[in-house]
């Protein structure tokens, strides 16, 4: 598998809002990032035609129609410890470089969560081993 560098500008932040993630949306993000073999993942969300590109400090968001690399937003400042399960959502801070964010946001964080378990899905199922992989356990007899 080829690397592939790729690099996006962020411009002026035009607005903030704090949100929170569903846990589910967190937990695979966090398992996606920890099976990957690079420091960040990339999340096509095709019914968006958006680019998502996870790293351990945030998740930004480029429109994949556009021929454009600038972020249009990002989420930033995660706070898991603030939790105290794993089933209650993370807080963290929307970022918006665009105006048309505001808009965009109102899908994303559900596909998001779509594309992120299909991933997530697949990615596991790479690590399986296959059945013709695994030996028998042999039980030693004295």
């Amino acid at each position: 598998m080829m690397k592939q560098t790729e690099e996006f500008s962020r411009g002026k932040a035009l607005g903030f809002e704090n949100k929170l993630l569903p846990s589910e949306t967190y937990n695979a993000m966090r398992l996606l990032l920890d099976y990957s073999e690079s420091s960040c993942v990339f999340v096509p969300i095709r019914s968006m035609q958006y680019m998502a590109v996870i790293d351990k400090e945030e998740v930004i968001f480029v429109d994949a129609v556009s021929a454009r690399r600038s972020i249009e937003f990002s989420w930033q400042y995660f706070k898991p410890q603030l939790r105290s399960t794993l089933t209650e959502p993370v807080s963290y801070q929307f970022t918006y470089y665009d105006t048309k964010a505001i808009e965009t946001m109102k899908r994303a964080q559900g596909e998001f969560n779509k594309f992120v378990h299909l991933l997530l899905s697949r990615t596991k199922a790479q690590l399986q081993p296959s059945k013709d992989n695994i030996l028998p356990f042999n039980t030693f007899k004295k």
